[in-house]
């Protein structure tokens, strides 16, 4: 039978016991909170929790909202459609707001 010399007895519990810190720490770096690579679902909020975007635009439908950003994107205006609590809401920065109101007021 081989053996690995007189100290034998150590070795088995060591290499247990490394193997089981190395699941430890593999473990607590899989499931630990805060940093995850997967981006979370985002929430619905009111229209003026946006930052520094401003609603220009309340259509009554998605497809209606998506149309206004597509002519307010055409003319230039960065503009993003966001669902809120309170239906669509067509946004832009609000340094573009004034020039977004009077592109939807003009005619079409």
């Amino acid at each position: 039978m081989a053996s690995w010399g007189s100290f034998s007895f150590v070795y088995g519990p060591l290499v247990a016991f490394a193997v089981i810190g190395l699941l430890v720490l593999l473990l607590r770096w899989t499931f630990r909170r805060g940093h995850s690579l997967v981006a979370s679902t985002p929430r619905q909020g009111a229209p003026d929790e946006y930052g520094l975007l401003v609603a220009v635009a309340e259509p009554d439908s998605f497809a209606e909202a998506e149309l206004i950003r597509q002519r307010l994107l055409a003319q230039g205006v960065r503009a993003t459609l966001a669902p809120t609590t309170q239906g669509p809401r067509v946004m832009v920065f609000a340094d573009e707001a004034r020039v977004a109101r009077a592109l939807l007021r003009g005619p079409r």
